[in-house]
């Protein structure tokens, strides 16, 4: 991967979408943006971003929709589902569709940016066992 790797953020929350923005900024990422799984898949395709941050509770089509429709795919970007959804059985399905890592909100943002950093460099963790982000 070379320059910054992009990041495609998917929340239907105005404020967690730019407050990321800002802060993967920062963090020298080049961060895109979208509110509903539909957007999100249309930039997946358009822009081909090297991690997606995945809320899964959006309007239109959800997170488990862009999830399914991404794990059919040969070349897909890595995944870190972002979810306010704590429960066993979340962590469980996301897993099964092919999330790299999954943190439930709320989440340090420094953390969460060394997850995307060893995600992007192939050290990923079962998504049950990688929500320990949370404050």
């Amino acid at each position: 991967m070379s320059g910054r790797p992009k990041i495609l953020i998917v929340d239907d929350e105005p404020d967690v979408l730019l407050t990321l923005r800002v802060i993967l900024e920062a963090e020298g990422f080049d961060p895109a943006l979208a509110a509903d799984g539909e957007t999100a898949l249309r930039r997946i395709d358009a822009e081909h971003p090297d991690l997606v941050l995945l809320d899964i509770m959006m309007p239109v089509l959800d997170g488990w929709f862009v999830l399914a429709e991404l794990a059919g795919r040969p070349k897909k970007p890595y995944v870190i589902v972002c979810s306010a959804k704590s429960a066993d059985v979340d962590r469980a399905r996301a897993r099964e569709l092919g999330a790299d890592a999954y943190v439930t909100k709320p989440f340090d943002p420094d953390a969460l940016v060394q997850r995307m950093r060893a995600v992007l460099a192939g050290r990923t963790e079962p998504a049950e066992q990688s929500d320990q982000l949370h404050v």
